[in-house]
């Protein structure tokens, strides 16, 4: 799948034919301080290979107090290892800068980050913390943890020493799932109540699209219509237009740093990577070579997502994870995820792929001098 940079989001200038020239290079300055900063010019740091590196993983999940046990492969008796030491590397001439956690929490300290959406966004939440407890393994950490009614669980941990605060707030839709007064079920596309909860967050990283092919909901309701269900790819995009109108509302005068996780892919049908039909990632033990070993179809998604971003006013950074994440079906958690069945080609493991995710964050908010 063809990439097209690291910034996917543009300002539809047309719309702001009145600003002034001044105001327009503040815009562009706004959108070159977003990008991951790797090493080397004209960089396009999602395309490139896995490697082995013989430092890796970054840090032992056994040692870490945060990562929930269907992410622990190894705790959940996986036996190989190798997954565990593959590091992306960027086409040259570009690099990513490696993970420094001591000097995230720095750039950090004092602030609220929160990372909102489904159980995907649970695992490069998850990956980070136990990034930064390596970083920092000294460092005093308070978790808690609220779920009242009314409003959607979240998971709050506390690095004390450094007064950051990594907050995960479960959001399926990114749009509000309510209970009417019948006790049903609705999905409303025009509401956004739940962005309350989301307000005076430093950096916000956003992610949704596996729950939209579940029926979660008795009824749809959006533009004054209440349906029992509809196209699930139309619907995604009413929420991710609601998002983007709250998100512009919320925070385009604000500092907030705002990325959107871009399509994790899963590993179900081994004719993506040229194996047979049936196969999964049920057994892999190696990642593919290079892009060309992947044959899979682009994900609507994926279109859907670009579109909304370049719309809006807010800059918002594309964690444009697709590519990397499609070579690597040998990632997932498969039978180790403390679930009989066994069967899950669509999360990751953790140390794994997620780490990844996390070091082109670091990139685009520390830069690549470390």
């Amino acid at each position: 799948m063809k990439r097209r940079g690291l910034l996917l989001v543009t300002i539809l200038l047309a719309a702001c034919t009145t600003a002034t020239a001044g105001k327009k290079t503040a815009i562009r300055r706004t959108h070159e301080q977003l990008q991951p900063q790797a090493r080397g010019s004209s960089c396009d740091v999602y395309r490139g290979s896995w490697v082995v590196d013989a430092s890796y993983p970054l840090y032992d999940a056994a040692s870490c107090p945060f990562v929930r046990k269907e992410f622990d492969c190894r705790r959940m008796g996986r036996p190989d290892s190798t997954y565990l030491k593959y590091r992306w590397q960027p086409d040259p001439p570009c690099s990513l800068p490696r993970f420094d956690g001591v000097k995230l929490l720095n750039l950090w300290r004092g602030k609220k980050v929160m990372f909102v959406g489904d159980s995907l966004v649970v695992n490069q939440y998850e990956s980070l913390l136990c990034m930064l407890h390596a970083a920092a393994p000294g460092a005093r950490t308070n978790q808690s943890w609220a779920s009242s009614s009314g409003e959607n669980p979240s998971t709050t941990v506390r690095f004390e020493d450094y007064g950051v605060t990594l907050v995960y707030y479960l959001s399926h839709y990114l749009v509000d799932l309510t209970n009417d007064t019948a006790g049903r079920t609705v999905l409303r596309l025009d509401g956004m109540d739940e962005g309350r909860a989301w307000i005076g967050a430093d950096v916000l990283v956003f992610g949704s699209w596996r729950w939209w092919w579940r029926k979660s909901w008795d009824y749809i309701q959006g533009d004054s219509t209440v349906v029992q269900d509809m196209d699930r790819t139309q619907a995604f995009t009413k929420g991710l237009q609601t998002w983007a109108r709250w998100v512009d509302a919320n925070l385009a005068q604000t500092s907030t740093k705002v990325f959107f996780q871009g399509y994790s892919p899963n590993h179900l049908d081994g004719r993506q990577w040229g194996a047979a039909a049936g196969k999964t990632c049920i057994g892999e033990t190696q990642p593919l070579n290079n892009a060309a070993a992947y044959h899979g179809q682009p994900n609507p998604q994926d279109t859907i997502v670009r579109s909304v971003l370049a719309g809006m006013a807010k800059p918002v950074l594309l964690l444009d994870i697709t590519s990397m994440s499609q070579l690597r079906k040998d990632g997932h958690t498969t039978r180790y995820n403390g679930d009989s069945l066994g069967r899950d080609c669509t999360h990751w493991c953790v140390a794994g792929v997620p780490d990844t995710w996390n070091t082109v964050l670091y990139a685009a908010l520390a830069g690549g001098d470390s």
